[in-house]
This record gives C-alpha cells, structure tokens and sequence, in this order.
C-alpha cells in the first residue's frame, strides 16, 4: 500500500506493490511472503484483481456486489465477487471489447460491443445471442422504458435495436460525420450524442426528434489557446436532470446547464490529451475526469481543484465505487488500480477494515529514516572541523556527501559559529532600516564596477516602467541591478567592459553618441551624491532649449553604417602605428659596434674573431636595409641572373634558404633528403635511358642525294617528282 498527499488530501493506492506470477505454487507463495517484507505488507483486497496484459474498461453492477472487467490478450470478460473478495468467473471473448454495459442489477445481463461490428449478449450462463450493426461502433446506451439500445460510431446515424421485439428500427439521422460517445439521462431520458465536429445533438426518445445542438468546440478554447485541430467530444455524461458535462479531445471539461447554450465552466486539463472518462461525486458535489495521464477531482460549482491522482501507467477509464471513496482505474498494465479517499466517502461495506486501518496510519505515522538526519557535503565538514569523522559511525556515506545526526549537527554548529544568532539579529534589523528607506526619495547610487552599463540599464528599467504604466497591462520585469545572479559584474573589477578593445567598438557603431550623454548624467549623479542629505526637487517639466529623448533617439537609418567603416579605418591605423612602433623600439635596442671602412681591416677582424671566437658585430646607417654581410655579393649577383638560371642552380645544390628579416641576421639552410624508395626509381629511370640510347638506330641509310634531287632540286616542287606521288 502507498500513501501519498495531493492538496492535503490522503489517497492511500491498495493496489501497490509486488504482484506473484500465476505460475508459481502455493508453496513458493508462502515462502515469499516469509521473507519479502514489500509482499507481507501488501493489502490484497481482491484476489487475482488483475488482467493478462491490458485493462481497457471497468464497471460496478447497481446492486454493488459485483465488479465487472474488459480486457486483453486474449480478449475476455472477468466477474470479481465482493463478498467473496475474489474472482466469480472469466469469459473469454472473440474479438476485443469497446464498450459494455450492465443491463441488470447484478452480472445476469450483459451486452458487449466488439470492435468488429458484433453486439454479443450474455445471460447468467454464458453467450446468448450475438447479432451485428451496418456500421463500427464506437459507444453505446440503453433505454429502459423503450428497452432500446442506441449505437453510435463510424456513421452519420444512430442505429436503435429493440430487445424487447428483437429487431432494428429506424435510425436517427443526425448532422454529423462521425459520432464518438453518446448517453441518457437517468431522470428524464434525454439522448445525447457527441461528434467527431465539436457538437453534441439531444433527441427525444418518445417522438424520436432533435430537440437541441451545442457547439462545443468554440467554447472550449480559451483566448491565447493555439488550436492545432478542431476538437472532438471524446466523454459525455449526464448528472441529475439539468446538468450535462462534455469532455473534448483537446483536455477541456465543459459543464453545461441545458437550459443555456453557453458552459456554466471549463475546466482544462493542461494535457493536451483527451477525455477519457467523466463522473460525478454528488455528495460533496465534485466531478472525477480523467485523461490517460492523470484523474482530477474539482468543485464543479468553482473548478477548484480538490485532489489529483497521477498513476505510473496510462489511464483507459475510472469507476467510482457509488457511495463511497474508493475508484477503480483500469490501465495500460496488467494490475487493475485500487484507490481510496477517506476525505471523498467511507470505505464500502465489503472492505470496511480500510476506515480501522487508515485511521491508525493517521494517529501513528512512521518517521522515515532520514527525519532525523542532516546531509551535508565534505567542504561542509570541513568548515565545521568534522573531518576526523569521516569512516566512523557517526557519519553514513550517501551520493557525494554524509548523512549525520541533527542534533551532532546543531550542536557543532553552535560550537563554530557562537555569534550566530546576533549576526541573524543585524542582518533583520538591516532588513528593516532598508525597507523604511525605500519610502523616501531615492538617489540613484551606481555601483563601482561598469558605472556606465548600470546607468544605461537603469535608464532602459525606467522606460519599460513608464511604457507598463501607460499600457497598464502588467508590472514591469526585474532589472539585472537587483538579481543576485549578476552582482559579481558590478562589484569585481576583472568584469569592467574595456570600451578601447576592437570587439567592443566594433559591436556599438553609435556607442560614442550615447556615452557622451551618459557621461553627462554619470557627472550630474555624481554631484547630487556629495550632496547626499539634500532632496532634489522634483522637475516635471523639460528644461527649454534641450531636445526630448524621443527627437535625440532619432538617427538616421543609415547612420551606425558610417560609424562601423570609421572605427575599423581608426583600428586598421592603431594597428599600423603600433607595428611601427615596435619596430623602431626593437632597432633602438639593438646593440652594435661601429663597423670598419677599411676592407682589409675587416677582414683582419674577421680572421681574428674566428680565432678568438668572439662575436662579431656591425652597425646599420640610417635608411640600409639589415642584411647579412657574408652572401651579400652572391645575393646580388642572383637577383641579376634569370629565373631558370637560379632554379637550376638549387636544383644542382639540393638546398634552400629563407630570406634575412629586418631585426636580425638569421639564415635557415636545409637539405631536401630523397627515400630511398625515390633514389631506387631515378635509377631505374636513368638505366631505362641508357638502354634505350643503346637500342637507338640511325634512319640516316633512308635519305639519298637522288631521291631528294627528284622532290628538292632544281627541278622545283613540281614534274615527275609530283607525278611519281
């Protein structure tokens, strides 16, 4: 058993827990129950309460001792006893059932509507009769004074057979497509029916006439609801003679009054699912609706809500036991759910122990086990010196912290922190002084940290304020200034908003418009901050010769276009500057010695600091470019010779070089290194020519002073020569 609160409401689910598999034997049963301590505590209210694998309907005979269950695989019917507290009997069926209904006081008439178009009829002993309708059927009703059954379904009519003649009479043309769900009123025998379209169509049954339409889909949309389709009546019931309630696809309950067109209350489900069952609770005038997600249980006078079950499975339909607070659910599970409400009504006569019990759970609740225990972290111990604890009884290892005693708890703390309390007493007290001082006039203190983003998020506070109060459609959204969240951004100085940096003048093109005047109010805030104790007066009205902020807003379309080119234009000449900058900062600092004008001296040098090997150094005149002094000559020399002249030449040497930079002499010199793979090749390739220059012959013998005298000679091109060919 589970018990669970929803509104201060108990609901205590009977049907909870373990269930054993049929195969087991009563044996192993036993000893289960000797050793799970789940299934020693299981209430089993009603044995084998349950369905091979899907429940789809559930229903309570009038006289109350028998509860009657549709469900699947293999399709079948079962009969639970409530006297016996166990099943009667089970029938198993043909085809899946759609819906059925009890047509005596007790299970010795029933009448089964299958998803074949059969209606099959069973008495006390078994199937009796089974006949077929020209449509599918989707719901069904029965009259009793007429002794009529009404099918509706997957035709525009409503077909009518007489049990009592034993024949189909004549249908009752409705203006519908479809029809969904139909029912009668139990005082007065009203038929309803609710289509596929949104409406639902009231007959007469004695002059078999429309006596009424609602059109239902229009007033179950609220303003604002998005309509994804036009909503369907998917549950319909009757209640007393005036009052009617429709459920809609769409997850509305509409309750009307049928003396008016218009719902007296729409209840939504906030779902987005269909209806799938509706009841009425008269003694405490609520109504149980239900989708396949969860069943709700509201006034139908005001919609309060007075309770909510929400099952682990999904709901196909609910039974409300008449007289008292207990719903059976019938589930896309094979257990059959059993819930009871002490608040709703007592417990039926057959089960009347569940008042005894409940009652003793309420007066001798059970603590669970962490009632008495505070869960704390290890940086948590460490704060409180609790570290040593760590391993012992005291502290119960759980996810990434301890469980430990409440009491160990507080008395520790008490020890860490003695002033505690004083500290809680100031910070009440501060509490106070600042709430009396929000009643005065305020003066705009900035924070230290990003003054001007606060000012311009005050500004931009003040104007939703006044554009709220004019709309007067709501109280304005709380500004960043007063979210904890983002105080660290006004007060560490490592989140101030550099406004040199490239990103961030590139982003505000017009920035430098707005923070001139922003510049302007921060220095006038700043002095009515001196002047603290003064309360500036209040000026309604705009000094004459300043613009008003609408006419200074007003900038050209086109105007941060312009602002943009000219903050790169600024950027890309910083960005040079700099560059020359360092340069002329890194010549500065380079060190050099006077170099000799006199060649052979230089060289002296140079001889003499290959032997002493010790560096050489030189200086650059003004307006020379830095280069290395020993390839010079042949570097001018290459510039001079062509371009397949110097590819050829580092063809032949295999080598290459990178050119000398401006700030130093450096030279990178590398060596192409073929695989031996490639060496391999080239000499294949080479021994390949060579042959071929061996295998060459002469096509000299071919050629004669007389044959070219004939085409060639003096003779011309033309005469025998030309003939000859």
């Amino acid at each position: 058993m589970q018990v669970s609160s929803v509104n201060d409401v108990k609901i205590y689910n009977l049907s909870y827990g373990k269930s054993l598999p049929e195969w087991l034997s009563d044996r192993k049963k036993r000893q289960l129950q000797k050793k799970d301590v789940e299934i020693q505590r299981r209430i089993e209210l009603i044995q084998d309460f349950e369905m091979p694998t899907v429940c789809t309907s559930i229903k309570v005979s009038r006289d109350g001792q028998f509860i009657l269950a549709a469900g699947t695989y293999k399709p079948r019917i079962r009969c639970y006893d409530t006297y016996q507290l166990s099943l009667k009997f089970e029938r198993c069926l043909d085809s899946d059932v759609v819906a059925f209904d009890i047509l005596s006081d007790d299970y010795s008439k029933l009448v089964f509507l299958h998803c074949d178009r059969h209606v099959e009829f069973h008495s006390q002993h078994g199937h009796y009769y089974k006949t077929r309708i020209p449509k599918f059927g989707r719901d069904f009703s029965y009259h009793y004074p007429s002794c009529d059954l009404y099918f509706v379904g997957a035709s525009s009519e409503v077909f009518r057979l007489n049990l009592e003649q034993g024949r189909f009479l004549n249908s009752l043309q409705t203006d519908a497509v479809e029809n969904n769900v139909c029912d009668i009123n139990p005082i007065h025998h009203l038929f309803a029916t609710g289509s596929s379209e949104g409406r639902v169509e009231c007959w007469d049954p004695r002059v078999r006439n429309r006596v009424g339409k609602l059109d239902c889909a229009l007033s179950s949309l609220a303003e604002g609801t998005e309509v994804q389709g036009l909503p369907s009546i998917s549950a319909l019931k009757f209640n007393s003679s005036l009052t009617m309630a429709v459920g809609t696809t769409t997850g509305q309950v509409l309750l009307y009054d049928l003396r008016s067109s218009q719902p007296l209350l729409v209840k939504d489900h906030l779902y987005n699912l269909p209806i799938n069952s509706l009841n009425f609770h008269n003694q405490l005038d609520l109504v149980v609706s239900s989708d396949s997600k969860i069943i709700k249980i509201w006034n139908k006078d005001t919609g309060k809500l007075f309770s909510s079950i929400q099952p682990q499975t999904n709901i196909n339909g609910v039974c409300v036991y008449p007289n008292s607070g207990m719903l059976f659910t019938a589930n896309e599970d094979p257990k059959m759910n059993t819930f009871y409400i002490p608040a709703l009504g007592p417990a039926p006569r057959w089960c009347s122990f569940l008042d005894n019990l409940t009652e003793e759970l309420e007066e001798s609740p059970e603590s669970t086990v962490y009632d008495d225990y505070k869960f704390v972290t290890r940086k948590d111990l460490e704060n409180l010196g609790l570290t040593h604890l760590i391993g012992s009884s005291l502290l119960r290892a759980y996810m990434h912290g301890f469980f430990m005693d409440i009491r160990l708890y507080h008395k520790v703390k008490s020890m860490v922190n003695p002033f505690a309390y004083e500290e809680y007493r100031k910070d009440k007290i501060r509490q106070k002084i600042e709430e009396a001082r929000t009643q005065r006039v305020q003066v705009k203190k900035l924070p230290k940290v990003n003054k001007e983003l606060a000012l311009k998020l005050m500004e931009e506070g003040d104007d939703e304020a006044e554009v709220v109060s004019r709309k007067k459609k709501g109280k304005a959204l709380p500004s960043i200034l007063g979210d904890d969240r983002f105080k660290v951004m006004f007060e560490n100085s490592d989140y101030q908003v550099d406004e040199q940096s490239e990103e961030f003048r590139l982003l505000n093109p017009i920035v430098s418009k707005v923070g001139q005047k922003r510049k302007k109010k921060l220095r006038l805030l700043a002095q009515q901050a001196a002047v603290s104790e003064q309360v500036p007066e209040d000026n309604d009205e705009e000094p004459e010769g300043r613009a008003s902020s609408e006419e200074e807003s007003s900038d050209d379309d086109k105007s941060w276009v312009e602002e943009v080119r000219e903050q790169r234009r600024l950027l890309r000449q910083e960005d040079r500057d700099r560059r020359r900058q360092e340069r002329k900062d890194a010549d500065r600092s380079t060190v050099l010695v006077e170099r000799e004008q006199n060649g052979g001296e230089e060289c002296s040098n140079v001889a003499e600091s290959k032997k002493t090997s010790q560096p050489q150094f030189y200086q650059i005149k003004a307006g020379e470019e830095f280069r290395s002094f020993n390839d010079m000559a042949r570097k001018q020399k290459l510039q001079k010779t062509s371009l397949e002249e110097r590819l050829k030449l580092e063809e032949h040497s295999e080598t290459s070089g990178t050119a000398d930079t401006a700030v130093g002499s450096k030279q990178l010199t590398f060596t192409l290194k073929k695989s031996e793979q490639q060496k391999k090749q080239q000499q294949a390739e080479r021994e390949h020519h060579e042959e071929r220059k061996k295998l060459r012959r002469s096509a000299g013998h071919l050629s004669s002073s007389r044959g070219r005298g004939r085409g060639w000679g003096g003779r011309g091109r033309g005469g025998r020569g030309r003939g000859r060919h």
